[in-house]
């Protein structure tokens, strides 16, 4: 996934002339990341691979698709689909290989050693990247196939040939010498950057825990809460007996429960302020820095914007077309925000007092307390029916069975690169084996915040490659011994990255480019979400809705209330998300010459939520600027729309799945068939069509599915 983002090559000058060429045959030879893997399915072989073993590998990969290339530029004959857009995709294996194991360690488990490879093998990756994509002599025989194929070509093959064009004008092929150096530069230079402000999040999370020395601070705390707080302590040095950890998002889920309000508002301002210079930490000159060189970039291909120039290759085409879909949602959301926020703040005051003024870190407390009075249950009473082992086997693999005939069997013989990861073999109805899928389910020290899917190998029938896929989240493992419970906005994040996984397990794409995921932003949130439909189907719910000690289903009471409650206040879940949105998208549409100081970035965000309706203190962003990974050191630029535009996608999805039966083979097949097999090889928006029915989105089916 960074890969495609943009970090992805290098030169190779170094390195050729160290060494002794026997020497180099030896380290090629005992390394395990050069030499295919024995493993099913060309599995990492974790119990092999050092971290030393990467940066050599990733130089011996440059320079096998660098003499790849070399091959294909010198080939006398007359460029065509065969000699040169398919071997271009057939080029790179050993490079992509090694990278993809290696950005999968670098975000879950990057240890001490991870970490200096990564300082030397981004600028190689960026550097390879920006050689082959200002290749000349190269593009220019993909511009003669382009101009001379194009309207010949059938299929995936006409596919493959529009995505590789594009994937370099993109890039800026087409840009004269000294526009094509500048390029070069900014591209090394972000590079830099993404991974300085990546490396710079999760110490400042830690920087940011709040040390607790008095259990009387943690009342309202459950007595699973409270052995979490002391074992999270505990790995983190035992300043003092319990300390809460700061998760990625603005609000901490543990605000819900904590009754001392000073706790609460250390809580919430350790949260806000991690990266914004008050504490040990500031990436606000990062910030600007990465902001000002993509204004630049975008400038250099011509667009007045980044905005303009990353939603060009999406659904949504334009920024206009983006903001005018958020203006709709916005509207109706407002009204609904100051409702809610009204009614919070009235029912603190029955306790608290006439004078009582909700601040942003009670919110969640008194929600709580009025949900629970509402509809006469708390959190901590369903939690015992969502242990993470059943909601997996008997919710996620269960609807996947129902719904596409999959079954999974766990494997202990692949060694992984921590002892809490599970693999499993995914067999089709027929009982043929189509992928692999792995498991990464428990936060540490170690793992960067949120949850995520990608894969060490896509499927390819050209390249005869079934999929690998893994899913990393970030749960509090429980005390050895008891069972990890997790809340419902956790079980749905389980259902979500799964339907990540399905996209990319049930690939059936003749190209490695196209398969899978390798779809637009705003298309590709779409499965996932959609997946997360599954969670509340009653069928599937009372499959894994059971409690950890009976094995009884939760209570049809009890359920009917839970699920009812979700769409509760739901204007701040939709809020939240709606100003993040926005952020991302007024940092991206600055010229290069508006780009603020680091010192005005904090006003910045401030005026930008102003101008468009979204400025309240009760309702922040879900990530500010500060400490926005999605945008500022992942792949989402100008992209983090695509979550509510994939979820109108979603809806309207569900809502064909539930007119023609949710569980039903036929659906699910036809669904297999139409969308989650295609990967990038068709029109998105027919793919979408084709299912659907519909000629576009519709977005009504959002706001009431949220209950707006």
């Amino acid at each position: 996934m960074f890969l495609a983002a943009g970090v992805a090559c290098a030169t190779l000058t170094a390195y050729a002339g160290t060494g002794t060429p026997q020497k180099k045959k030896n380290m090629t030879e005992k390394n395990p990341l050069i030499q295919p893997s024995a493993l099913p399915f060309n599995a990492p072989d974790f119990s092999r691979i050092k971290g030393e073993n990467y940066l050599p590998a990733i130089r011996t990969g440059i320079e096998l698709q660098r003499q790849e290339i070399r091959k294909i530029t010198d080939n006398k004959q007359k460029p065509t689909f065969t000699n040169t857009i398919l071997a271009y995709e057939r080029s790179g294996k050993l490079l992509e290989r090694v990278s993809n194991t290696f950005f999968c360690v670098t975000e879950a488990h990057k240890t001490p050693d991870i970490e200096k490879a990564e300082t030397e093998i981004i600028p190689l990756l960026t550097d390879f990247e920006n050689e082959l994509k200002f290749n000349q002599r190269f593009f220019q025989r993909i511009k003669y196939v382009y101009d001379h194929e194009r309207t010949r070509l059938k299929g995936e093959d006409a596919k493959l040939l529009e995505e590789v064009y594009k994937s370099f004008t993109h890039a800026g092929a087409l840009l004269s010498a000294d526009k094509m150096k500048r390029m070069k530069e900014i591209n090394n230079e972000l590079a830099r950057l993404q991974q300085d402000f990546g490396n710079m999040l999760p110490k400042a999370a830690g920087e940011a825990t709040v040390w607790v020395s008095d259990a009387t601070e943690l009342a309202g705390l459950s007595d699973a809460d409270l052995a979490q707080c002391r074992k999270d302590a505990e790995s983190r040095g035992g300043k003092a007996p319990y300390c809460i950890v700061i998760t990625n998002t603005t609000q901490q889920p543990i605000l819900a429960s904590l009754d001392n309000r000073s706790l609460r508002e250390r809580v919430y301002n350790a949260s806000i302020h991690r990266t914004d210079g008050t504490g040990a930490y500031n990436t606000f000159p990062i910030v600007v820095k990465i902001a000002r060189l993509r204004a630049e970039k975008a400038e250099l291909m011509g667009f007045k914007d980044y905005a303009s120039y990353s939603l060009d290759q999406t659904m949504a085409k334009t920024p206009d077309n983006a903001y005018a879909f958020l203006r709709q949602l916005i509207a109706s959301y407002q009204p609904k925000a100051e409702a809610e926020t009204k009614a919070i703040e009235d029912y603190a005051r029955k306790t608290e007092g006439a004078g009582f003024k909700l601040q942003p870190y009670d919110r969640f407390y008194y929600s709580a307390k009025m949900k629970k009075e509402l509809y006469s249950f708390g959190d901590d009473e369903v939690k015992p029916y969502f242990n993470l082992d059943s909601v997996l086997v008997n919710g996620v693999f269960y609807a996947a069975h129902r719904t596409y005939g999959l079954s999974f069997r766990e494997r202990k013989d692949l060694p992984t690169y921590h002892k809490d990861m599970k693999v499993f073999d995914v067999l089709d109805a027929s009982g043929r084996q189509i992928a692999l899928f792995y498991g990464d389910y428990f936060r540490r020290p170690t793992k960067r915040g949120g949850a995520w899917m990608s894969d060490f190998f896509k499927q390819s029938h050209d390249r005869g490659q079934l999929p690998v896929i893994y899913n990393v989240c970030n749960y509090a493992k429980a005390p050895e011994g008891q069972p990890t419970l997790l809340t419902w906005d956790e079980t749905t994040t389980m259902f979500h990255e799964f339907g990540h996984g399905l996209h990319g397990m049930l690939s059936d794409c003749k190209y490695n480019m196209l398969s899978g995921t390798s779809v637009a932003r705003d298309f590709v949130e779409m499965p996932s979400q959609f997946n997360e439909s599954f969670a509340s189907i009653p069928e599937v719910f009372n499959h894994y809705a059971r409690h950890y000690q009976t094995g009884e289903a939760m209570p049809d009471a009890l359920r009917e209330k839970m699920l009812g409650s979700l769409n509760f206040q739901s204007a701040y879940a939709l809020g939240e998300n709606l100003a993040a949105t926005c952020l991302d998208l007024a940092w991206h549409s600055l010229p290069s010459s508006q780009i603020p100081t680091a010192d005005k970035a904090a006003s910045f965000e401030t005026e930008a939520l102003k101008k468009i309706g979204l400025l309240n203190s009760q309702i922040p962003p879900r990530y500010s600027t500060s400490y926005f990974n999605h945008v500022w050191g992942g792949g989402y630029a100008a992209g983090y729309y695509s979550y509510l535009w994939s979820e109108v996608l979603a809806v309207n999805v569900a809502d064909c799945f539930a007119a023609r039966g949710a569980l039903t083979r036929t659906v699910g097949d036809d669904f297999r068939a139409k969308v989650l097999s295609r990967g990038n090889t068709r029109d998105l928006m027919s793919i979408f069509s084709d299912f659907t029915g519909l000629k576009a989105p519709d977005a009504k089916g959002l706001l009431k599915a949220r209950g707006l």
